[in-house]
């Protein structure tokens, strides 16, 4: 009877170290003019220099056109246009960011387009804050929230609600057609 106290008291003890330990997380960010943002760095596949795409007919404008990225069609996204920011020339900086995502039919891998990757971040639970609400006008679903990074905020994306099932269904689309 004794030992299966001890045991009780000992896998308590262990259930309060676990708790006390704080899950970190990792997050590949990257720039937009002077905002950072970032990205889960488990869902990023490859980071690529900037390289011609290939236009897709009757595709929204911030959905630039596919890459065949070694025989899959994968579709690109410049994220400025996606936030309704300045357009850019693009530059020796800018890259394309694969990403694979959880849409509604299974997994989707797209690409977007930034102005540069600037850094990993190990990010703590307790150091993110609660997104903004902005109410109805804004949709932010697609921030998880945000982390202080010495004196500037980075603004944590969820990839997988970044496009709408719609633009998912639109990408879609794309690469049947392109492929």
């Amino acid at each position: 009877m004794e030992a299966t106290a001890q045991s009780a008291t000992n896998a308590r003890k262990e259930a309060a170290v676990a708790a006390a330990v704080e899950k970190v997380s990792q997050f590949l960010t990257f720039t937009l003019g002077s905002e950072e943002y970032g990205v889960e760095i488990l869902r990023v596949q490859e980071i690529r220099g900037w390289q011609q795409v290939t236009r897709v007919p009757s595709a929204p404008t911030h959905m630039l056109g596919v890459l065949n990225l070694r025989g899959v069609i994968v579709p690109i996204i410049d994220m400025r246009m996606r936030f309704r920011l300045d357009k850019i020339e693009y530059t020796p900086l800018t890259v394309i960011i694969v990403l694979s995502v959880q849409g509604p039919a299974g997994t989707n891998v797209f690409g977007v387009v930034v102005d540069s990757v600037s850094d990993v971040l190990d990010v703590k639970a307790s150091d993110v804050k609660v997104k903004p609400d902005f109410g109805a006008s804004v949709n932010t679903d697609f921030i998880n929230g945000l982390a202080t990074v010495g004196e500037h905020m980075v603004m944590l994306l969820d990839i997988d609600k970044l496009l709408s099932t719609d633009e998912l269904t639109a990408l879609s689309r794309a690469v049947g057609a392109a492929a």
